[in-house]
């Protein structure tokens, strides 16, 4: 089911939770009733609604408190308050704060409800493809204030608007990519295209028709011409990550283009010109592949003009209570599950450990710890799911 199509009704009325499940339930809905806002806000916690129609006036807490303890906790369900007579000011303060609408007791005409209905799943919709849309272009920030993350973001201010070559140096996970991706963004090069490569990923046969691109009938498999990476960046950035897995005869031709700014299809002989920005990474020693003979010392100067080294998380364990917050917006933004605070005794013991995976790790974590423990992260459910 999904989550537009669920609907949780908090009244201390009876007659009116019925009721209106039954209606609701008539045309296809799934309901769930609570008949108090504490009992209502634990089942929001644990289940993912489109739409919460919560009553104003209750015993106990009351629809405004449940309204804040809703938007406190990052719940991303629309609530639709329902008033009484007497209750209109309070309704306009409840839409001040954040809900959605409200419907008056009785029950209009029928179709106000299920307009207001739809009009509510419309909009978490669009706030949904908003969000997504926002992280495709702008991507994700950096997050920490370590002294080791603060040099990193300081060498991409300063590096970002030239055009030097960086290569990005570091262990699997510690967010390569992310540095890649803020230098583009923050370059003069930001509104044209950012194509990135994982050296790693494709078959040392395949490289450079990925990379040079190639012509009709060049190979067995080749039924139509094909633009290669470099002509895509044209203009913009290249990302080559991996760039340590890349084979020597790919790596002769991409130096090739960084000197003369020319390729050549495979199977051409036509030199095509391209203005491309490279940026390389690499969780190997380079200086190492060189003396065994893996990698073109030539081609190692004309990438690192710039050298970043992005810290392990080991190395910045100053940042991970940020980091786990951050991630737990991230997630519940990303999946409707709800917030859940952390213990301090449970982070504590999160900065502790040896995070070999690093910021990878510690988000799958997160998302772990979010799908199994209860309401609030405690040290028991570190013990359990993590260590």
């Amino acid at each position: 089911m999904e989550p537009s199509n669920r609907i949780l009704i908090i009244d201390d009325e009876r007659a009116i939770r019925n009721s209106f499940s039954g209606i609701l339930a008539d045309e296809g809905y799934e309901v769930d009733t609570a008949e108090d806002g504490t009992t209502g806000l634990e089942m929001a916690s644990k289940t993912r609604y489109g739409v919460i129609f919560c009553d104003i006036k209750m015993p106990g807490m009351n629809g405004e408190e449940v309204l804040a303890k809703l938007k406190e906790d990052g719940n991303d369900a629309e609530v639709v308050m329902i008033t009484g007579h007497g209750d209109i000011d309070t309704a306009i303060r409840c839409i001040k704060a954040g809900a959605f609408d409200f419907i008056p007791k009785p029950f209009p005409d029928l179709n106000r409800i299920f307009i207001t209905i739809k009009n509510a799943t419309d909009k978490a919709t669009l706030v949904k493809e908003t969000k997504t849309l926002k992280k495709k272009v702008y991507g994700q920030e950096m997050v920490g204030e370590s002294p080791e993350i603060l040099h990193v973001k300081d060498m991409i201010d300063k590096v970002a608007p030239t055009d030097a070559r960086v290569l990005i140096i570091g262990n699997n996970g510690t967010g390569k990519e992310l540095v890649a991706r803020n230098l583009h963004q923050k370059s003069t090069r930001s509104a044209m295209p950012y194509i990135e490569v994982n050296c790693a990923a494709i078959p040392s046969e395949l490289i450079e028709s990925e990379l040079f691109g190639h012509e009709k009938g060049s190979f067995t498999s080749a039924i139509k011409q094909h633009k290669g990476k470099f002509e895509q960046a044209d203009g913009g950035t290249l990302f080559l990550d991996e760039i340590g897995d890349m084979s020597l005869a790919a790596q002769a031709k991409v130096l090739r283009v960084l000197q003369e700014r020319k390729l050549s299809r495979v199977g051409s002989d036509k030199d095509i010109e391209v203005n491309v920005r490279v940026i390389a990474a690499t969780n190997k020693n380079l200086r190492e592949e060189i003396e065994k003979g893996n990698f073109r010392e030539d081609l190692y100067h004309r990438l690192s003009v710039i050298v970043i080294n992005v810290p392990s998380l080991d190395d910045r364990k100053s940042d991970i209570p940020l980091l786990v917050s951050y991630f737990i917006d991230q997630i519940c933004s990303e999946t409707g599950m709800p917030k859940r605070p952390v213990e301090k005794d449970a982070m504590d013991l999160l900065v502790k450990k040896s995070w070999t995976g690093n910021i990878r790790e510690l988000r799958n974590v997160v998302e772990r710890l979010l799908i199994l423990s209860g309401p609030t992260i405690t040290a028991s459910d570190i013990h359990a799911y993590v260590y």
